[in-house]
Parts: structure tokens; C-alpha cells; sequence
């Protein structure tokens, strides 16, 4: 990022408004309402509970950064909008805009958190704590459903018969596995919350009678075992370096010898400031953990091979989140 004078500096700064508008819209429902019909500011206030005022001023500026159109006093979202922020199937990232609104909370605390070396409590939306879970789990679905399949297809190791997909969300990487090796099958471990959307999304996709569904949380349970491939998608980063040790460890033990672990997660540079993504998320996972970040390929090679892990290879290389790293468990662990 190069900022040449004080106007392009002061730009950078107003960055957030833009965000702060498209969180507002997303977390009061505002785009899904629109879409039904045009409305007036005061017949949009009316639907959603909010004030006549706040919703004028809010509506206006969606219209101007290009988001709704209005004509007289309707106003309606603008074209080839609607497939991006209603909710629904992709290309739909509703949910992200969401979770995105809830991580830009956290950010606005960034001074607190660094003074006090805790993270933000950030609350929840006006959406509410349950809404706030869902919209986490879209969110990942939002990312992971183009990527996963092509993804899995270029490092699948080939001939595993089990995949054990640790904090599986609502299952859009386990169906990729279970694309990817048509005889195996899986285990999605996540929370006892996590579980029902997990069963729907599989449902849906004939998938439910190939995945053995367990509820629990890799903090504080033991994980499943049967299988011969443990996938770890966007896990570390929220955890401490002792916490990823642990959870490696209690991989190793429910892995048969000689399986594999996968990792996908951001792999940074040896100086922890490049790539400029990676480096970003860390500010993220500071305000939103207790103890997370991101970490490079030697300090995630050192915690592997300390839980019982050989073999340490960086088989996927990327700028953001898509990074993979394998590693495969000794036979005497």
C-alpha cells in the first residue's frame, strides 16, 4: 500500500464508511426487504423497526455508493445486486457481509485490545447471538463452496477411505472430499450447534448416509476416531500455538499410523510481515482470540513433528487463506 500524499492517506482512512454502510444494510435485513418490492424510506423504517430518520440518511447512501436506486421517494436494490445480497444460494455472500459486520465491531476496538493485550468484546448484532453463529457458518460456506472442489481435487492424496473434518462447519469441505474419493467416508466433528446445518446442507446433497456426524468441541473433547486423513480448514489461525500442539497431538492419536493430516490456513513469510493478507488476519484473529494468529511454515512444521507428525510438506502455496500444509503421522506415536 503506497500513499503518496495526505489526500490519498486521509482516503485510505475514510476507507471504513463504505464497510460501516454495507454492514448496516446487511445486519438490518435491508436488501432482502427491497428486494420483495420499492419502498419508501418511512414504509422501510416501518418493516424493520428502525427510525424514520436513520433510515432515510442510510437508504440515500446505499443509493449513492450504488447499491439501491431510487426514483420519487422508492427506493429498490440497484441492477444485477440482488443475486450478491440476498439471502440464498451462491453468489449470494448475505452471510459474509454479515460476519464481515460483526468482525468490523471487534476492529473499531483495536487500540483497546492492543493496550490491554485482550480481545474485543465486541457483543453481538442487532441481529442477536444465534443469528451472529449462523451467519459465521454462511460465511464459510460463502468462501469455501467456488474453491473447495478444485481445491481438494489438486492435493487429494489419493486412496484415504475416511476423512475427519475437524470444526466442519455445515459440511462444504466434506462433501468435497467425498467428491473427490467416491468409495470413502467421512466424520464432521463441530459443535452440537453446527451439527443440524451440517445434517441439512448433507441431506440435501445425498450425502447424509456417507457422513457419521459428531457433535463436540476440539478444545475440550476427544476427537473421532476411524479415519486415515484428518482435514484442518481455517482451524489454526484462531488458536494459540499451544492449542494447536494439543489439538495436533489429539490428531495424532485418533489417526491411523501412517495417516495424514491436512492443513489449510494462511502460511506466513519467516518475518511474519508478508504476505500483507496474512499479515492483516493477524489483526483480526487479535481481536476476535484469546490467542490466535497466524503462523509460518517452520513454527507450524516445529508443532507438527513435536505431536507426532513426519514428513512436513508445503503443497499448496497462496497469498490468502488456501495455503496447505501435510504431514504424515509417525508409526510409533
Amino acid at each position: 500500500m503506497e500513499i503518496q500524499d495526505h489526500e490519498a492517506l486521509l482516503a485510505a482512512m475514510r476507507g471504513f464508511q463504505v464497510p460501516c454502510i454495507l454492514a448496516a444494510a446487511a445486519d438490518l435485513d435491508i436488501f432482502n426487504t427491497l428486494q420483495a418490492e420499492p419502498l419508501s424510506a418511512d414504509e422501510t423504517a416501518s418493516r424493520l423497526a428502525c427510525d424514520p430518520r436513520g433510515m432515510t440518511i442510510l437508504l440515500d447512501a446505499l443509493t449513492g455508493i450504488g447499491f439501491l436506486t431510487k426514483t420519487a421517494s422508492r427506493y429498490t436494490l440497484a441492477p444485477g445486486v440482488a443475486p450478491l445480497v440476498v439471502d440464498g444460494a451462491p453468489p449470494s455472500v448475505a452471510a459474509m457481509l454479515r460476519h464481515q459486520a460483526n468482525c468490523l465491531r471487534r476492529w473499531a476496538q483495536l487500540p483497546w485490545v492492543v493496550r490491554s493485550g485482550r480481545p474485543a468484546a465486541a457483543g453481538t448484532s442487532v441481529r442477536g447471538a444465534e443469528a451472529d453463529q449462523q451467519a459465521f457458518i454462511g460465511a464459510m460456506h460463502d468462501i469455501g463452496h467456488a474453491v473447495a472442489g478444485p481445491l481438494v481435487r489438486e492435493i487429494n492424496p489419493g486412496g484415504f477411505r475416511c476423512v475427519l473434518d475437524v470444526g466442519g462447519g455445515s459440511g462444504t469441505w466434506t462433501l468435497a472430499w467425498l467428491e473427490a474419493e467416491p468409495a470413502a467416508r467421512a466424520i464432521l466433528f463441530d459443535l452440537p450447534e453446527v451439527i443440524p446445518l451440517a445434517r441439512e446442507r448433507l441431506t440435501r446433497y445425498g450425502a447424509a448416509d456417507r457422513v457419521e456426524l459428531v457433535a463436540g468441541d476440539f478444545y475440550a473433547d476427544p476427537l473421532p476416531r476411524g479415519a486415515d486423513l484428518v482435514w484442518l480448514s481455517a482451524i489454526i489461525h484462531q488458536n494459540s500455538p499451544d492449542e494447536n500442539r494439543t489439538l495436533y497431538r489429539r490428531a495424532a492419536e485418533v489417526l491411523e499410523p501412517g495417516g495424514r493430516i491436512l492443513i489449510r490456513d494462511v502460511v506466513m513469510e519467516d518475518s511474519h510481515t508478508a504476505p500483507l493478507a496474512g499479515a492483516l488476519f493477524a489483526v483480526n484473529m487479535l481481536v476476535a482470540t484469546e490467542g490466535g494468529g497466524t503462523y509460518t511454515l517452520a513454527e507450524i512444521r516445529s508443532d507438527l513433528q513435536s505431536a507426532g507428525f513426519e514428513d512436513v510438506q508445503f503443497v499448496r502455496r497462496d497469498e490468502g487463506m488456501h495455503a496447505v500444509v501435510s504431514a504424515r503421522r509417525k508409526h510409533d506415536v
